[in-house]
């Protein structure tokens, strides 16, 4: 694996983010993490898994500078292929724990709204959807899978707007669970998923997949129409003027860090 480390303590799977300082999404690490998930999910030796990022960030979201690069086809993969990642940790039957470390916009959010518990680090980090104002279309499915934790009100606003939150407006709308000191996060997340894996796992498992029915629906119906909508928005000229305009803020960022 070359974008994520795993690891095995006593029955529990950690999936350690690691592609660069931002840990960004790009195609190759949708698919180590598919694979890993699916891994994990089929080994009766494991009970649970926690995901986290590194120091300063849990992920920055999609790599625009590399995404933006492929091609027609290539884009198509790569945005099939993160739904299809979603359906899969979405549907991922035992207890699910992010450890969110820093900064998570975007799809770094998204992976963390999948889990069923999320600890985040005390700092001046950020977390949230802000596709749209990026030029990205939001799926109908991202919209519930939002709206699921803060309500229906909240995040369709928040959408429209793009707005980023702080960690203590996080906690407060429910969008995390637990704010720790960064050097306790790891412990305050296998608490919390040990806490889930001490119970019958049928009778866990099954709850959390009746939960969740009406969710994974949204997920798990024909997504084409709406990614051929998205696809198409994504190449319009103005949308490539104004990612193009975000890439090099990205890089000139990059530069100074």
């Amino acid at each position: 694996m070359k974008t994520i480390q795993i690891s095995i303590k006593d029955k529990l799977a950690i999936i350690t983010l690691d592609r660069g300082r931002s840990n960004p999404i790009n195609a190759e690490m949708v698919l180590e993490l598919t694979f890993a998930i699916k891994e994990i999910k089929e080994d009766d030796g494991l009970e649970g898994l926690i995901i986290t990022g590194k120091e300063g960030f849990f992920s920055a979201g999609i790599d625009l500078i590399e995404v933006c690069h492929y091609d027609q086809d290539q884009s198509k993969e790569f945005w099939s292929n993160f739904l299809a990642l979603e359906i899969r940790l979405l549907t991922f039957k035992k207890p699910l724990v992010a450890a969110i470390t820093g900064h998570s916009p975007a799809g770094g959010c998204v992976m963390a709204l999948c889990c069923d518990y999320r600890v985040m680090a005390k700092g001046n980090f950020i977390i949230g959807l802000n596709e749209i104002p990026v030029g990205i279309i939001v799926p109908d499915a991202i919209f519930h899978l939002y709206s699921f934790w803060i309500g229906k009100h909240k995040a369709y606003q928040y959408l429209l707007e793009g707005k980023l939150l702080n960690v203590d407006e996080a906690f407060h709308d429910g969008l995390i669970d637990e704010i720790t000191a960064p050097e306790d996060l790891l412990a305050a997340a296998e608490q919390k998923i040990r806490f889930y894996m001490k119970q019958n796992p049928i009778t866990w498992q099954q709850s959390k997949m009746n939960f969740r029915k009406e969710l994974s629906a949204h997920f798990q119906k024909d997504q084409s129409e709406a990614l051929d909508k998205m696809l198409q928005q994504w190449w319009s000229p103005e949308i490539r003027l104004s990612l193009q305009k975000t890439i090099e803020k990205l890089n000139k960022a990059t530069v100074k860090s």
